[in-house]
């Protein structure tokens, strides 16, 4: 795959010039593209497993048998399976692979047939569906909100077919905040047409849908931290009951650098009342991610951005209790559990 040549052309171009065995290269590892940071974990791993000058023996007399990285001793067999180890985990967590998930605020994954036919447009809602093609099968991964009731729900397929799936129901739990500044709780009419103004914005990018061709629905984690909040979560502030929390907030000092979890295009940024500094970005078919309360933004709307590539930093801006980073993660203009997507999760 594209990461597994960037890794390929990083080794060959580091260290003194010294060429790296194409060989070693193991392409079985990689199932999808991890994002830019877990590459270059992968490249200085793999120099160590194959360049370094661990397990240095010296020759009878105290003069060491090798100098250079051309000798033949090779690192010590623990450091080597070490190593195979931590390579191996890297290609596990790099990124998630969506699982069927029927819930409210859930994933739904559905099987729309074999990828000889055309690929199907799909509606839910009235709202165009991603579809993506996996192993020779075109799939559906369909938002579902956090309203939704348990039951059999529908997906609408452009050739006249139905896709009939069943939604679980599923709880999430309350969670109550102090916040100091009360016009985060009861704004006052200007701060009401302020936010008002900017949920038109905000709705708009959340819900674009680009066509983009797609082969699975992985996302890399943004920034590393501590998830400490929970998507759906029934929040109250100043024991004020508000709409439930339709993102995942991740623990992180201010100034850590926020990271795009995959290939896309930035299509809004600003400082919003609620969220702060906050990026959009449209990763094609209807999947978008939102990122709130950062320090710095450090991209513009209309900028295409690879995955790992650095759009911010962690913050404390608008409506928050400490330095963290909200993520959001959005279907067909649905709010769904970032988790879902997530390694790790």
């Amino acid at each position: 795959f594209r990461a597994t040549r960037m890794i390929q052309d990083k080794a060959q171009s580091a260290g003194n010039g010294e060429s790296f065995p194409r060989a070693v290269t193991p392409y079985w590892i990689i199932r999808v593209a991890p994002c830019g940071r877990a590459v270059k974990r992968f490249s200085a791993l793999l120099r160590l497993l194959t360049r370094t000058r661990h397990c240095r023996r010296d020759a009878p007399g105290g003069q060491p048998l090798h100098d250079s990285l051309s000798s033949s001793i090779r690192p010590c067999w623990t450091t080597r399976l070490f190593l195979i180890c931590a390579l191996l985990t890297l290609a596990t967590v790099s990124n998630a692979e969506a699982v069927h998930s029927p819930w409210p605020g859930g994933i739904a994954i559905l099987d729309l047939g074999t990828s000889a036919q055309p690929q199907p447009a799909a509606t839910y809602n009235a709202k165009r569906v991603l579809v993506f093609e996996n192993n020779a099968r075109w799939y559906a991964a369909v938002g579902l909100p956090l309203a939704t009731t348990a039951g059999n729900n529908s997906l609408d397929l452009d050739d006249g077919r139905r896709v009939i799936f069943e939604v679980q129901s599923h709880e999430y739990r309350e969670q109550r905040l102090t916040i100091s500044n009360k016009s985060y709780v009861t704004p006052d009419q200007a701060q009401l047409e302020r936010i008002a103004g900017e949920r038109i914005v905000i709705n708009a990018a959340l819900a674009n849908y680009r066509e983009h061709e797609l082969d699975n629905v992985s996302l890399a984690a943004p920034v590393d931290g501590s998830r400490s909040s929970s998507f759906g979560l029934r929040r109250f502030f100043n024991d004020q009951p508000r709409a439930p929390h339709k993102g995942m907030d991740i623990s992180a000092s201010e100034g850590v650098a926020i990271h795009a979890p995959r290939d896309g295009v930035v299509t809004a940024t600003g400082n919003y009342f609620f969220n702060g500094n906050t990026v959009i970005i449209d990763h094609g078919q209807g999947l978008v991610t939102m990122y709130c309360h950062l320090s710095k933004i450090q991209v513009a709307e209309g900028d295409t951005l690879a995955s790992g590539e650095k759009l911010g930093e962690v913050g404390a801006t608008g409506r928050v209790t400490g330095p963290h980073l909200h993520f959001g993660v959005y279907l067909n203009a649905t709010a769904v559990d970032p988790a879902i997507l997530l390694p790790g999760s």
